[in-house]
């Protein structure tokens, strides 16, 4: 209920009233004047005065005005003996809200007030619409111009009138510049015939235009080249209709258009970074098979339409596993980077490279005209790649076998094309590797060999197919055996008996060489114990380890326990490694072999003189024995021949106290010259073949020395 204040001063008039009021449950105060009502405005909220003029100290005129001035939530009702309507209507304009002339009914008085109350809370309750309205625009004005997309206004002429503050940053225009302007000024040309509808859009609701992607141009601009240009934005458009009046009604008018516009760069780049991942080696950034049998198949239609060749390279990385593994992958990624960027070095633009593998690279050269074209660009990549590349301090050296498939005479479809490559790759990597190499039909035959001895060796320690033949060393003193060298054979179901130079490369190729290893070391220390407890002398074992085997971290461990195994003493053991092997990685051959030598493994180089031309290794490593390679003993004609190389291993091994063994002997011319350097132990068909272990000693007898 409202707080009224009387201002009279009548005193008997002030009681009948506060009576009359306090009787309709109003709270009522008074003031004898209006000094004293004003006192009272200071001090406390009053929602209405009911107002006499006439009074001594202060008038009621200039309690009206000061009501006015500095109380507008306070209303006014003037009870006056005046009649005047022109005064009563000067009041009203003075700030009174009802005008009361005395003498009055109570009647007339209540209902004064509850009118003046009706109009007191339906103003209030308008001033809190229009409050909430206000803050509303405010929240409204807020989110438009800190939005993230630009908001738009156009008329039903497509003209602008009214941008949020997203195109300053956006497109470069102050939104001033934009107002007035249309908006084919702010689209790309080519975008204007497809996106001018939504532009225009006249629908509403689910019909309006949603998501239309358009790209959108910033103002122009100078670049660092200082040539001026436009900045193009890829752009994501929803728009509607705007009309006036009510929008059920059927004769709604159009005047223009709502629209907000997003810009979708980031989105644009995402996808063109995961289509990019999609067709390409994201470490070197090349094509990946799918791209590259994508443009093939374009070019071999282009090709078959003009009636052109084409050529496709197979390359293949030569010992790139083993720089991986000895250099570590990091290296090897760095690698693989550096030799992406000097193959496209040696390319026409036209052409297209792809990574298809780990170290395995496809070639496209399209419109050529004959094969010596894709000669050229092989040799250049040969030549090229031979080069050095220093990576991390540490310089590498690489070659490439590579196979070539020329279309249409070697294939007129992908799959044939690549698979006539790499057949011809193949044939590279068995006659050599670092060339090139056309295919040829005959290529098919041995590619045709070389996958079904790969198939055939992923199962054949599980089948038991690997045999294992002991050749022996012979004392040329006494022509007693002294030591047996055990190598592997495949006995291949169907290809009979395949010798180690067919399938042992492969073997490191597939990754199975440690397996065969582990299994020849076990069971050729089986069958030698055996020996000795079936009464045979105990000979030296001599076994070849190849660089995969060495570079294992658990190698000497697994040496020590096979030994253990089979209670074998480890002075019988011999473990053979050729001198490039022990070069691959001098500082952790030197801690294996060390860690064999101590536990009395006897070491010899093989093949020595044939690979690493430093010897100063021999002082470095626990070495006990060297081996002369079979290609120095075929060159002995006669017992009086002088063999510089031997005579000097022959010195170098004496002075350096270590046992010489000479392999491939063959005549006794041989053995005679031999005799007559002081090698003491020979190895060869002379003295015996090498035989499966139970045929061995009985067929010794046989030999002659």
């Amino acid at each position: 209920m409202e707080t009224i204040l009387v201002v009279d001063n009548d005193p008997r008039m002030v009681s009948s009233v506060r009576d009359l009021l306090d009787s309709y449950g109003y709270e009522c105060i008074t003031a004898s004047g209006g000094a004293m009502a004003l006192e009272l405005l200071t001090q406390q909220s009053i929602d209405l005065i009911l107002l006499d003029l006439n009074m001594p100290d202060v008038s009621g005129y200039h309690v009206l005005k000061e009501v006015a001035a500095n109380h507008p939530n306070t209303d006014t009702i003037i009870i006056s003996g005046y009649s005047c309507a022109e005064s009563a209507s000067q009041l009203l304009r003075s700030g009174a809200n009802d005008f009361l002339r005395k003498p009055y009914a109570p009647d007339e008085l209540i209902q004064a007030i509850e009118n003046t109350a009706n109009r007191r809370r339906a103003k209030r309750k308008l001033n809190r619409v229009q409050e909430r309205l206000e803050t509303s625009e405010q929240r409204h004005r807020f989110i438009v111009n800190n939005s993230p997309d630009v908001v738009y206004m156009l008329d039903d002429k497509g003209v602008f009138n009214f941008i949020n503050e997203r195109v300053e940053s956006l497109l470069g225009y102050q939104r001033d510049e934009l107002i007035g302007l249309h908006y084919s000024n702010l689209v790309h040309d080519d975008d204007l015939e497809k996106i001018k509808y939504a532009f225009s859009e006249r629908r509403t609701g689910t019909r309006a235009s949603h998501n239309l992607e358009f790209r959108m141009i910033g103002k122009l601009t100078s670049n660092k080249n200082g040539y001026f240009e436009h900045q193009t934005i890829p752009a994501e458009l929803s728009a509607m209709g705007v009309y006036s009046g009510d929008q059920q009604q059927s004769d709604k008018v159009f005047i223009g258009t709502y629209g907000v516009v997003r810009d979708i760069s980031e989105r644009k780049r995402a996808e063109e970074l995961v289509n990019f991942q999609l067709y390409h080696d994201l470490l070197t950034k090349l094509p990946n098979r799918a791209l590259f049998r994508d443009r093939l198949t374009l070019a071999i239609a282009q090709a078959k339409r003009n009636e052109n060749q084409l050529a496709v390279m197979y390359l293949d990385m030569d010992r790139f596993k083993i720089i991986n593994d000895s250099l570590g992958h990091l290296i090897g990624d760095q690698l693989l980077q550096s030799v992406a960027i000097k193959l496209r070095s040696c390319l026409r633009d036209s052409d297209t490279l792809a990574r298809v593998g780990g170290d395995e690279f496809n070639l496209l050269l399209p419109n050529i005209n004959s094969k010596q074209d894709a000669a050229t660009i092989a040799s250049k990549i040969l030549v090229e790649l031979e080069k050095p590349m220093e990576l991390e301090g540490v310089e590498v050296f690489i070659s490439f076998s590579i196979g070539i498939a020329i279309f249409p005479q070697d294939g007129d479809t992908i799959d044939s094309l690549i698979k006539h490559a790499d057949t011809a790759m193949y044939h590279v990597k068995e006659h050599g590797k670092k060339n090139f190499e056309f295919y040829d039909a005959e290529m098919r035959t041995k590619h045709g060999r070389h996958l079904s001895l790969e198939s055939g060796l992923r199962s054949a320690l599980e089948l038991n197919q690997f045999r294992i033949f002991y050749q022996p060393q012979i004392d040329v003193i006494s022509g007693n055996v002294v030591g047996v060298e055990a190598l592997l054979r495949w006995d291949h179901p169907k290809e009979g008996l395949i010798m180690p130079n067919d399938f042992i490369s492969l073997s490191e190729e597939i990754g199975m060489i440690n397996q065969m290893g582990r299994w020849v070391l076990n069971n050729a220390c089986k069958t030698v114990k055996e020996w000795s407890t079936q009464g045979l002398p105990a000979v030296k074992l001599a076994i070849n380890v190849s660089a995969r085997e060495l570079m294992q971290p658990d190698f000497p461990d697994y040496v020590v326990d096979i030994l253990k195994t089979h209670r074998l003493s480890s002075h019988l053991l011999e473990i053979e490694v050729t001198e490039n092997v022990l070069m691959r990685d001098m500082d952790q051959t030197v801690t294996k072999l060390r860690r064999l030598a101590d536990f009395g493994v006897q070491i010899a180089v093989d093949d020595f003189g044939t690979g690493y031309s430093s010897l100063s290794y021999l002082q470095t490593l626990p070495l006990n024995t060297l081996k002369i390679d079979r290609s120095f003993v075929s060159e002995i004609r006669n017992s009086k021949d002088s063999n510089t190389i031997i005579y000097a291993i022959a010195s170098m091994a004496k002075g350096l106290g270590l046992n010489l063994v000479a392999e491939g002997v063959e005549t006794k011319a041989q053995l005679g010259f031999l005799k007559r350097v002081d090698c003491p132990v020979i190895q060869g068909y002379l003295t015996g073949p090498p035989r499966p272990a139970d045929e061995l000693w009985e067929n010794f007898s046989k030999a002659m020395v």
